[in-house]
Protein backbone atom coordinates (compact mmCIF):
# COMPACT_ATOMS: atom_id res chain seq x y z
CA UNK A 1 0.00 0.00 0.00
CA UNK A 2 1.31 3.20 -1.07
CA UNK A 3 1.63 6.19 1.05
CA UNK A 4 -0.86 8.21 -0.57
CA UNK A 5 -3.31 5.53 0.11
CA UNK A 6 -2.19 5.64 3.53
CA UNK A 7 -2.89 9.42 4.08
CA UNK A 8 -5.66 9.62 1.80
CA UNK A 9 -7.67 6.94 3.98
CA UNK A 10 -6.12 8.77 7.08
CA UNK A 11 -7.90 12.26 6.08
CA UNK A 12 -11.34 10.68 5.68
CA UNK A 13 -10.86 8.97 9.27
CA UNK A 14 -9.76 12.31 10.56
CA UNK A 15 -13.27 13.77 8.87
CA UNK A 16 -15.10 11.85 10.68
CA UNK A 17 -13.08 12.24 14.17
CA UNK A 18 -13.53 16.04 13.59
CA UNK A 19 -17.34 15.66 13.49
CA UNK A 20 -17.66 13.22 16.24
CA UNK A 21 -15.24 16.18 18.86
CA UNK A 22 -17.98 18.98 17.32
CA UNK A 23 -21.14 16.08 18.54
CA UNK A 24 -18.73 16.33 22.02
CA UNK A 25 -18.43 19.89 22.66
CA UNK A 26 -21.88 20.13 22.22
CA UNK A 27 -22.56 17.67 24.84
CA UNK A 28 -20.40 19.61 26.68
CA UNK A 29 -22.61 22.79 26.74
CA UNK A 30 -25.17 21.00 27.56
CA UNK A 31 -24.14 19.25 30.45
CA UNK A 32 -22.23 21.60 32.46
CA UNK A 33 -20.14 21.01 35.41
CA UNK A 34 -23.82 19.69 37.48
CA UNK A 35 -24.49 17.12 34.43
CA UNK A 36 -25.65 14.03 35.90
CA UNK A 37 -23.33 10.91 35.69
CA UNK A 38 -24.80 9.06 32.45
CA UNK A 39 -24.22 12.25 30.72
CA UNK A 40 -20.34 11.94 31.51
CA UNK A 41 -20.53 8.35 30.99
CA UNK A 42 -21.86 9.03 27.04
CA UNK A 43 -19.07 11.63 26.55
CA UNK A 44 -16.02 9.47 27.89
CA UNK A 45 -17.53 6.58 25.49
CA UNK A 46 -17.41 8.58 22.60
CA UNK A 47 -14.32 9.58 23.37
CA UNK A 48 -12.65 6.08 23.48
CA UNK A 49 -14.94 5.52 20.40
CA UNK A 50 -12.45 8.12 18.41
CA UNK A 51 -9.28 6.80 19.78
CA UNK A 52 -9.95 3.59 18.25
CA UNK A 53 -11.40 4.38 14.90
CA UNK A 54 -7.72 4.98 13.45
CA UNK A 55 -6.90 1.67 13.79
CA UNK A 56 -10.14 0.23 12.67
CA UNK A 57 -9.98 1.96 9.42
CA UNK A 58 -6.53 1.69 7.91
CA UNK A 59 -6.28 -1.12 6.06
CA UNK A 60 -3.34 -3.55 7.13
CA UNK A 61 -1.19 -5.37 3.85
CA UNK A 62 -1.59 -9.14 3.67
CA UNK A 63 1.79 -9.31 2.02
CA UNK A 64 1.37 -9.11 -1.13
CA UNK A 65 4.09 -7.43 -2.41
CA UNK A 66 5.03 -5.83 -5.63
CA UNK A 67 8.69 -7.90 -5.80
CA UNK A 68 10.98 -6.80 -8.39
CA UNK A 69 12.81 -9.70 -10.21
CA UNK A 70 16.12 -7.74 -10.11
CA UNK A 71 15.07 -7.68 -6.18
CA UNK A 72 17.39 -5.86 -3.90
CA UNK A 73 15.95 -2.32 -4.29
CA UNK A 74 12.40 -3.21 -4.07
CA UNK A 75 12.77 -5.56 -1.13
CA UNK A 76 15.04 -2.79 1.05
CA UNK A 77 12.33 -0.07 0.03
CA UNK A 78 9.46 -2.27 1.77
CA UNK A 79 11.59 -3.53 4.77
CA UNK A 80 12.40 0.14 5.95
CA UNK A 81 8.61 0.84 5.23
CA UNK A 82 7.53 -2.02 7.42
CA UNK A 83 9.81 -1.55 10.20
CA UNK A 84 8.47 2.02 11.02
CA UNK A 85 9.36 5.01 8.15
CA UNK A 86 8.04 7.59 10.58
CA UNK A 87 7.27 10.34 7.99
CA UNK A 88 5.35 8.60 5.20
CA UNK A 89 3.57 5.66 6.91
CA UNK A 90 3.32 5.98 11.11
CA UNK A 91 2.39 9.64 10.53
CA UNK A 92 0.10 9.01 7.50
CA UNK A 93 -1.89 6.38 9.89
CA UNK A 94 -1.58 8.67 12.83
CA UNK A 95 -3.61 11.19 11.46
CA UNK A 96 -6.47 8.86 11.41
CA UNK A 97 -6.15 8.45 15.01
CA UNK A 98 -6.15 11.21 17.88
CA UNK A 99 -3.32 13.35 16.55
CA UNK A 100 -0.27 11.52 17.41
CA UNK A 101 -0.55 9.98 20.48
CA UNK A 102 3.01 8.15 20.97
CA UNK A 103 1.26 5.26 23.10
CA UNK A 104 -1.30 4.70 20.09
CA UNK A 105 1.81 5.06 17.91
CA UNK A 106 3.84 2.09 19.21
CA UNK A 107 0.75 0.20 19.35
CA UNK A 108 -0.23 0.52 15.80
CA UNK A 109 3.49 0.05 14.64
CA UNK A 110 3.05 -3.21 16.44
CA UNK A 111 -0.12 -4.43 14.63
CA UNK A 112 1.13 -3.51 11.62
CA UNK A 113 4.00 -5.57 12.05
CA UNK A 114 1.89 -9.11 13.10
CA UNK A 115 0.37 -8.80 9.79
CA UNK A 116 0.88 -10.56 6.20
CA UNK A 117 3.59 -12.91 4.51
CA UNK A 118 7.25 -10.04 5.44
CA UNK A 119 5.84 -10.44 8.86
CA UNK A 120 5.54 -14.45 8.97
CA UNK A 121 8.71 -15.13 7.02
CA UNK A 122 10.63 -12.98 9.30
CA UNK A 123 9.10 -14.33 12.33
CA UNK A 124 10.62 -17.73 11.48
CA UNK A 125 14.22 -17.61 12.38
CA UNK A 126 16.52 -20.06 11.54
CA UNK A 127 17.69 -22.38 14.52
CA UNK A 128 21.55 -22.98 15.47
CA UNK A 129 22.37 -25.64 14.54
CA UNK A 130 20.54 -24.79 11.19
CA UNK A 131 17.37 -27.72 11.28
CA UNK A 132 15.03 -26.00 8.94
CA UNK A 133 15.08 -26.33 5.39
CA UNK A 134 15.51 -23.41 3.54
CA UNK A 135 12.64 -23.62 1.29
CA UNK A 136 10.34 -23.31 4.66
CA UNK A 137 11.98 -20.53 5.99
CA UNK A 138 10.92 -18.70 2.57
CA UNK A 139 7.05 -19.77 2.17
CA UNK A 140 6.19 -16.83 -0.55
CA UNK A 141 8.76 -18.40 -2.73
CA UNK A 142 11.04 -15.76 -3.02
CA UNK A 143 14.46 -16.47 -2.08
CA UNK A 144 17.56 -14.17 -1.37
CA UNK A 145 19.43 -12.52 -4.93
CA UNK A 146 22.79 -13.08 -5.06
CA UNK A 147 25.15 -10.06 -6.27
CA UNK A 148 24.04 -8.50 -9.58
CA UNK A 149 27.08 -6.76 -11.78
CA UNK A 150 26.57 -4.60 -14.86
CA UNK A 151 28.02 -6.95 -17.47
CA UNK A 152 32.20 -5.23 -18.35
CA UNK A 153 31.69 -3.17 -21.62
CA UNK A 154 34.14 -3.61 -24.09
CA UNK A 155 36.56 -1.07 -25.59
CA UNK A 156 34.47 -0.58 -28.57
CA UNK A 157 31.08 -0.64 -27.31
CA UNK A 158 29.33 1.80 -29.93
CA UNK A 159 26.86 -1.27 -30.98
CA UNK A 160 26.31 -2.59 -27.27
CA UNK A 161 22.93 -2.29 -25.62
CA UNK A 162 21.83 -1.81 -21.70
CA UNK A 163 20.97 -4.92 -20.75
CA UNK A 164 19.77 -3.67 -17.40
CA UNK A 165 17.18 -1.70 -19.07
CA UNK A 166 16.34 -3.72 -22.26
CA UNK A 167 12.77 -4.68 -22.24
CA UNK A 168 13.55 -7.46 -24.65
CA UNK A 169 16.63 -8.92 -22.20
CA UNK A 170 14.14 -8.58 -19.14
CA UNK A 171 11.18 -10.40 -20.76
CA UNK A 172 13.68 -12.97 -21.81
CA UNK A 173 14.82 -13.20 -18.11
CA UNK A 174 11.42 -14.07 -17.15
CA UNK A 175 11.36 -17.42 -18.38
CA UNK A 176 14.20 -18.58 -16.83
CA UNK A 177 12.25 -17.72 -13.34
CA UNK A 178 12.37 -21.55 -12.31
CA UNK A 179 16.00 -22.36 -13.22
CA UNK A 180 17.38 -19.24 -11.10
CA UNK A 181 14.54 -19.99 -8.14
CA UNK A 182 16.11 -23.48 -7.65
CA UNK A 183 19.76 -21.88 -8.45
CA UNK A 184 19.24 -18.79 -5.26
CA UNK A 185 17.73 -22.21 -2.74
CA UNK A 186 20.66 -23.84 -3.49
CA UNK A 187 22.60 -20.79 -2.44
CA UNK A 188 21.35 -20.14 0.49
CA UNK A 189 21.64 -23.58 1.86
CA UNK A 190 25.32 -23.08 1.15
CA UNK A 191 25.76 -19.78 2.93
CA UNK A 192 23.59 -20.83 5.98
CA UNK A 193 25.58 -23.84 6.07
CA UNK A 194 29.64 -22.08 5.61
CA UNK A 195 28.25 -19.49 8.19
CA UNK A 196 27.50 -22.32 10.62
CA UNK A 197 30.75 -24.28 10.36
CA UNK A 198 32.79 -21.35 10.33
CA UNK A 199 31.80 -20.62 13.78
CA UNK A 200 32.42 -23.89 15.13
CA UNK A 201 35.32 -25.60 13.12
CA UNK A 202 38.48 -25.81 15.09
CA UNK A 203 41.66 -27.48 14.99
CA UNK A 204 41.87 -31.04 16.65
CA UNK A 205 38.51 -32.02 14.71
CA UNK A 206 39.02 -35.45 12.55
CA UNK A 207 38.22 -34.62 8.71
CA UNK A 208 35.29 -36.92 9.07
CA UNK A 209 33.83 -35.22 11.92
CA UNK A 210 34.12 -31.82 9.25
CA UNK A 211 32.81 -33.42 6.22
CA UNK A 212 29.79 -34.98 8.42
CA UNK A 213 29.10 -31.57 10.13
CA UNK A 214 29.04 -30.20 6.53
CA UNK A 215 26.66 -32.55 4.93
CA UNK A 216 24.10 -33.15 7.65
CA UNK A 217 23.69 -29.52 7.77
CA UNK A 218 23.36 -29.51 3.83
CA UNK A 219 20.97 -32.60 3.90
CA UNK A 220 18.72 -31.10 6.27
CA UNK A 221 19.15 -27.28 4.43
CA UNK A 222 18.12 -28.62 1.27
CA UNK A 223 15.70 -30.79 2.59
CA UNK A 224 16.99 -34.41 0.76
CA UNK A 225 15.11 -36.22 -2.00
CA UNK A 226 16.68 -38.56 -3.81
CA UNK A 227 17.80 -36.55 -7.29
CA UNK A 228 15.03 -34.12 -6.72
CA UNK A 229 17.52 -32.47 -4.32
CA UNK A 230 20.72 -33.21 -2.36
CA UNK A 231 24.01 -32.96 -1.95
CA UNK A 232 25.79 -32.28 -5.40
CA UNK A 233 29.70 -33.84 -4.83
CA UNK A 234 31.59 -34.80 -1.63
CA UNK A 235 32.94 -32.41 0.14
CA UNK A 236 36.26 -31.37 -0.44
CA UNK A 237 39.10 -31.03 2.37
CA UNK A 238 41.89 -30.77 0.72
CA UNK A 239 44.85 -30.07 3.05
CA UNK A 240 48.26 -27.90 2.59
CA UNK A 241 49.76 -29.32 -0.81
CA UNK A 242 46.95 -31.34 -1.69
CA UNK A 243 44.21 -28.66 -3.70
CA UNK A 244 41.51 -30.76 -4.76
CA UNK A 245 39.52 -33.53 -4.39
CA UNK A 246 40.37 -35.12 -1.11
CA UNK A 247 37.10 -36.58 1.40
CA UNK A 248 38.32 -39.06 3.86
CA UNK A 249 37.29 -42.62 2.96
CA UNK A 250 35.89 -44.59 5.92
CA UNK A 251 38.82 -44.85 8.80
CA UNK A 252 40.88 -42.02 7.76
CA UNK A 253 41.97 -40.80 10.99
CA UNK A 254 43.72 -36.98 9.35
CA UNK A 255 43.24 -34.48 12.11
CA UNK A 256 42.99 -30.75 11.08
CA UNK A 257 45.96 -28.87 12.35
CA UNK A 258 45.99 -25.04 13.59
CA UNK A 259 49.11 -24.76 11.02
CA UNK A 260 47.13 -26.65 7.85
CA UNK A 261 45.82 -24.51 4.99
CA UNK A 262 42.26 -26.66 4.26
CA UNK A 263 40.28 -25.77 1.58
CA UNK A 264 36.88 -26.36 1.82
CA UNK A 265 34.65 -27.46 -1.20
CA UNK A 266 31.32 -28.07 -1.18
CA UNK A 267 27.80 -28.22 -3.52
CA UNK A 268 24.28 -28.60 -3.36
CA UNK A 269 21.40 -29.24 -5.95
CA UNK A 270 17.99 -28.88 -6.73
CA UNK A 271 16.93 -30.72 -9.23
CA UNK A 272 20.28 -31.00 -10.89
CA UNK A 273 20.79 -27.19 -10.71
CA UNK A 274 24.01 -27.04 -8.80
CA UNK A 275 25.75 -24.47 -6.34
CA UNK A 276 29.56 -24.83 -6.37
CA UNK A 277 31.29 -23.01 -3.76
CA UNK A 278 34.26 -23.37 -1.86
CA UNK A 279 36.75 -21.21 0.18
CA UNK A 280 40.13 -21.97 2.81
CA UNK A 281 40.31 -22.04 5.73
CA UNK A 282 43.42 -21.12 7.92
CA UNK A 283 43.87 -20.34 11.64
CA UNK A 284 47.53 -19.23 11.21
CA UNK A 285 47.57 -15.54 10.16
CA UNK A 286 50.78 -16.19 8.04
CA UNK A 287 48.73 -17.50 5.10
CA UNK A 288 46.97 -14.20 4.80
CA UNK A 289 48.49 -13.36 1.31
CA UNK A 290 48.29 -16.60 0.09
CA UNK A 291 44.18 -16.44 0.79
CA UNK A 292 44.27 -13.00 -0.06
CA UNK A 293 45.77 -13.43 -3.43
CA UNK A 294 43.08 -16.63 -4.97
CA UNK A 295 40.35 -14.13 -3.30
CA UNK A 296 41.31 -11.87 -5.82
CA UNK A 297 42.14 -13.65 -8.39
CA UNK A 298 38.69 -15.29 -8.58
CA UNK A 299 37.56 -12.08 -8.22
CA UNK A 300 38.82 -10.55 -10.93
CA UNK A 301 37.59 -13.51 -12.40
CA UNK A 302 33.76 -13.13 -11.91
CA UNK A 303 34.68 -9.19 -12.66
CA UNK A 304 36.02 -9.97 -16.35
CA UNK A 305 33.40 -12.71 -16.61
CA UNK A 306 30.10 -12.31 -19.06
CA UNK A 307 28.05 -12.64 -22.15
CA UNK A 308 30.79 -12.58 -24.76
CA UNK A 309 33.56 -12.76 -22.71
CA UNK A 310 36.60 -14.29 -24.27
CA UNK A 311 37.95 -17.28 -21.75
CA UNK A 312 41.52 -17.33 -22.95
CA UNK A 313 41.04 -13.39 -21.85
CA UNK A 314 39.69 -14.36 -18.17
CA UNK A 315 42.37 -16.96 -17.28
CA UNK A 316 44.85 -14.28 -18.33
CA UNK A 317 43.16 -11.20 -16.14
CA UNK A 318 43.43 -13.96 -13.39
CA UNK A 319 47.27 -15.04 -13.75
CA UNK A 320 48.03 -11.26 -13.53
CA UNK A 321 46.01 -10.57 -9.98
CA UNK A 322 47.47 -13.60 -8.86
CA UNK A 323 51.37 -13.14 -9.12
CA UNK A 324 51.11 -9.77 -8.49
CA UNK A 325 51.24 -11.40 -4.53
CA UNK A 326 53.69 -12.83 -2.57
CA UNK A 327 53.74 -14.71 0.89
CA UNK A 328 56.68 -15.20 3.52
CA UNK A 329 57.04 -18.31 4.95
CA UNK A 330 59.34 -19.45 7.40
CA UNK A 331 61.73 -16.63 6.79
CA UNK A 332 61.48 -17.01 2.66
CA UNK A 333 59.76 -15.30 0.07
CA UNK A 334 57.16 -17.41 -2.52
CA UNK A 335 55.25 -15.51 -5.46
CA UNK A 336 51.94 -16.84 -5.08
CA UNK A 337 51.59 -19.00 -8.61
CA UNK A 338 48.61 -20.51 -10.45
CA UNK A 339 47.86 -23.83 -10.36
CA UNK A 340 47.86 -24.06 -14.65
CA UNK A 341 46.05 -27.35 -14.82
CA UNK A 342 43.00 -26.32 -12.61
CA UNK A 343 40.40 -24.57 -13.84
CA UNK A 344 36.67 -23.13 -13.63
CA UNK A 345 34.08 -24.57 -15.40
CA UNK A 346 30.37 -24.49 -16.83
CA UNK A 347 28.11 -26.07 -15.35
CA UNK A 348 24.78 -28.19 -16.45
CA UNK A 349 21.73 -29.72 -14.91
CA UNK A 350 23.10 -33.13 -13.69
CA UNK A 351 26.45 -32.23 -14.68
CA UNK A 352 29.02 -30.28 -12.73
CA UNK A 353 31.26 -30.14 -15.42
CA UNK A 354 29.54 -29.46 -18.42
CA UNK A 355 31.92 -29.10 -21.04
CA UNK A 356 33.65 -25.25 -21.00
CA UNK A 357 36.74 -24.63 -19.15
CA UNK A 358 37.49 -21.37 -17.40
CA UNK A 359 41.42 -21.09 -17.06
CA UNK A 360 43.37 -19.47 -14.43
CA UNK A 361 46.27 -18.66 -16.81
CA UNK A 362 46.92 -16.78 -20.26
CA UNK A 363 46.81 -19.05 -23.50
CA UNK A 364 43.31 -20.41 -22.93
CA UNK A 365 40.80 -21.57 -25.43
CA UNK A 366 39.27 -18.49 -27.05
CA UNK A 367 35.79 -20.05 -26.78
CA UNK A 368 33.31 -17.21 -25.72
CA UNK A 369 30.50 -17.29 -22.80
CA UNK A 370 26.92 -17.11 -23.63
CA UNK A 371 23.65 -15.79 -22.22
CA UNK A 372 21.99 -17.71 -19.45
CA UNK A 373 24.83 -20.16 -19.07
CA UNK A 374 26.17 -20.94 -15.37
CA UNK A 375 29.58 -21.53 -14.23
CA UNK A 376 32.15 -22.22 -11.46
CA UNK A 377 34.47 -19.41 -11.37
CA UNK A 378 37.33 -20.88 -8.79
CA UNK A 379 41.17 -19.94 -9.02
CA UNK A 380 43.90 -22.22 -7.11
CA UNK A 381 46.90 -20.62 -5.68
CA UNK A 382 50.30 -22.27 -4.79
CA UNK A 383 53.58 -21.39 -3.37
CA UNK A 384 55.03 -24.81 -5.18
CA UNK A 385 55.31 -25.61 -8.80
CA UNK A 386 51.91 -24.56 -9.81
CA UNK A 387 50.87 -28.13 -11.48
CA UNK A 388 49.26 -30.52 -9.51
CA UNK A 389 49.60 -35.01 -10.08
CA UNK A 390 47.29 -37.52 -9.12
CA UNK A 391 48.32 -38.43 -5.32
CA UNK A 392 46.81 -40.55 -2.47
CA UNK A 393 43.89 -42.43 -2.31
CA UNK A 394 41.08 -41.99 -4.59
CA UNK A 395 37.94 -41.18 -2.72
CA UNK A 396 35.60 -39.22 -5.46
CA UNK A 397 33.55 -41.29 -8.38
CA UNK A 398 31.41 -40.04 -10.83
CA UNK A 399 29.44 -41.27 -13.62
CA UNK A 400 30.04 -41.01 -17.09
CA UNK A 401 27.47 -38.31 -18.32
CA UNK A 402 27.92 -39.81 -22.15
CA UNK A 403 28.19 -43.09 -21.21
CA UNK A 404 25.68 -45.96 -23.69
CA UNK A 405 24.67 -49.11 -22.33
CA UNK A 406 27.72 -51.44 -21.32
CA UNK A 407 26.53 -55.60 -21.10
CA UNK A 408 28.09 -56.17 -17.56
CA UNK A 409 28.61 -59.70 -16.13
CA UNK A 410 29.59 -59.29 -12.51
CA UNK A 411 26.12 -59.46 -10.55
CA UNK A 412 27.81 -57.10 -7.96
CA UNK A 413 28.86 -54.55 -10.60
CA UNK A 414 25.01 -54.41 -11.98
CA UNK A 415 24.09 -54.28 -8.59
CA UNK A 416 26.39 -51.29 -7.85
CA UNK A 417 25.15 -49.50 -10.85
CA UNK A 418 21.74 -49.57 -9.83
CA UNK A 419 22.41 -47.94 -6.69
CA UNK A 420 24.72 -45.41 -8.07
CA UNK A 421 21.90 -44.32 -11.06
CA UNK A 422 19.26 -44.09 -8.17
CA UNK A 423 21.09 -42.43 -5.62
CA UNK A 424 23.34 -40.40 -7.40
CA UNK A 425 22.77 -40.70 -11.35
CA UNK A 426 25.21 -38.44 -13.29
CA UNK A 427 26.71 -36.70 -9.92
CA UNK A 428 29.83 -37.56 -7.89
CA UNK A 429 29.62 -39.48 -4.83
CA UNK A 430 32.28 -40.61 -2.17
CA UNK A 431 33.21 -44.10 -0.92
CA UNK A 432 31.71 -42.83 2.71
CA UNK A 433 27.95 -42.16 1.11
CA UNK A 434 28.03 -45.99 -0.31
CA UNK A 435 28.77 -47.25 2.74
CA UNK A 436 25.98 -44.70 4.29
CA UNK A 437 23.90 -46.35 2.37
CA UNK A 438 24.95 -49.27 3.65
CA UNK A 439 26.66 -51.20 1.07
CA UNK A 440 29.58 -53.41 2.19
CA UNK A 441 32.53 -55.00 -0.56
CA UNK A 442 32.12 -53.10 -3.39
CA UNK A 443 35.51 -52.04 -4.27
CA UNK A 444 35.84 -54.93 -6.73
CA UNK A 445 32.98 -54.09 -8.33
CA UNK A 446 33.48 -50.05 -8.20
CA UNK A 447 36.85 -50.99 -9.54
CA UNK A 448 35.39 -52.73 -12.43
CA UNK A 449 32.75 -49.85 -13.34
CA UNK A 450 35.86 -47.77 -13.72
CA UNK A 451 37.56 -50.53 -15.77
CA UNK A 452 34.69 -50.52 -18.26
CA UNK A 453 34.44 -46.44 -18.68
CA UNK A 454 30.99 -46.55 -16.81
CA UNK A 455 32.63 -44.77 -13.60
CA UNK A 456 35.25 -41.98 -13.89
CA UNK A 457 37.56 -42.12 -10.74
CA UNK A 458 38.90 -38.67 -9.51
CA UNK A 459 41.98 -39.02 -6.93
CA UNK A 460 42.83 -36.10 -4.89
CA UNK A 461 45.34 -33.72 -6.62
CA UNK A 462 48.80 -32.56 -5.20
CA UNK A 463 51.37 -30.17 -5.78
CA UNK A 464 54.98 -30.90 -4.18
CA UNK A 465 54.55 -32.05 -0.68
CA UNK A 466 56.16 -29.27 1.77
CA UNK A 467 53.58 -26.06 -0.32
CA UNK A 468 50.70 -24.89 0.57
CA UNK A 469 48.03 -24.33 -1.91
CA UNK A 470 44.77 -22.04 -1.57
CA UNK A 471 40.88 -21.99 -3.47
CA UNK A 472 38.39 -19.34 -3.49
CA UNK A 473 35.22 -20.19 -6.03
CA UNK A 474 31.96 -18.89 -6.78
CA UNK A 475 29.01 -20.22 -8.53
CA UNK A 476 27.75 -17.25 -11.07
CA UNK A 477 24.61 -17.11 -13.72
CA UNK A 478 24.82 -15.02 -16.90
CA UNK A 479 21.37 -13.67 -16.99
CA UNK A 480 20.65 -11.47 -19.86
CA UNK A 481 20.24 -8.91 -17.84
CA UNK A 482 22.73 -9.01 -15.58
CA UNK A 483 25.68 -11.05 -14.08
CA UNK A 484 24.65 -12.61 -10.79
CA UNK A 485 27.11 -14.16 -7.90
CA UNK A 486 24.64 -16.31 -6.50
CA UNK A 487 26.76 -17.09 -3.66
CA UNK A 488 28.78 -14.23 -2.76
CA UNK A 489 27.85 -13.69 0.96
CA UNK A 490 29.00 -11.76 4.59
CA UNK A 491 32.24 -13.67 4.32
CA UNK A 492 33.63 -13.68 0.42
Amino acid sequence: MSAAVVNDVGAKVEEKHHNEEEDVDDVDDLVDGSAPEAAKKKKKKKKKKKAAGGVSSINVPDGDDDVDVNGVANSQAKTTLEDGDEEEECEGGNEGEDGGSKKKKKKNKKKKGSGGMKAATAAMQQTDPPTIPVVDLYPNGIFPIGEICEYKMKQDDRTSINRMTSPEKKALETSYEDMYREIRIGAEVHRTTRKYFQKNVKPGMTMIEICNMIEDTNRKLIKENGLEAGLAFPTGCSINHCAAHYTPNAGDTTVLSYDDVCKIDYGVHINGRVIDCAFTLTFDNKYDKLVEAVRAATNTGIREAGIDARLCDIGEAIQETMESYEVELGGKAYQVKCIRNLNGHSIAPYRIHAGKTVPIVKGGEAEVMEENEVYAIETFGSTGRGYVHDDMETSHYMKNFDVGHVPLRLAKSKHLLNVINQNFGTLAFCRRWLDRLGETKYLMALKDLCDKGIVDPYPPLCDVKGCYTAQFEHTIVLRPTCKEVVTRGDDY
